[in-house]
């Protein structure tokens, strides 16, 4: 079963840790990767730039109208995610604590489960 770990990014949150804790988050992926490409789970993760860099497109009698910035005002924003495919939800949800990101209050790790795939992906 597939699985997208979304990491959420509040910016509130983020800004009112310590460097130091914000470097053991940074730094608390690289042995959560390993485990995770060890075990065969990963199929592949992204980490997203911020919103402030994003553009949207809507289309507006059949013209692309493009603005700056992001889709939504929100105080929460997606920061990046995990693709994985494990046995059963009950496993995603036991990688998922396992994401440094899950340990700070105000922040978590949303857990969904792939319906459809299609593409360069598919395993």
């Amino acid at each position: 079963m597939k699985f997208l770990l979304i990491m959420h990014v509040n910016p509130a949150v983020w800004d009112s840790l310590t460097e130091e804790e914000r470097t053991a988050v940074m730094e608390g992926h690289g042995p959560f990767l390993e485990e995770i490409t060890a075990s065969g789970e990963l199929i592949m993760t992204q980490a997203l730039a911020d919103p402030s860099q994003s553009a949207v497109v809507r289309v507006r009698d059949d013209r692309p109208v493009v603005t700056d910035g992001p889709y939504l005002e929100a105080k929460e924003y997606l920061g990046g995610y995990y693709l994985v495919d494990c046995e059963s939800k009950e496993r995603a949800l036991q990688l998922a604590a396992l994401i440094p990101d899950a340990r700070i209050d105000g922040l978590g790790v949303e857990v969904r489960q792939v319906m459809f795939s299609h593409g360069q992906l598919d395993t």
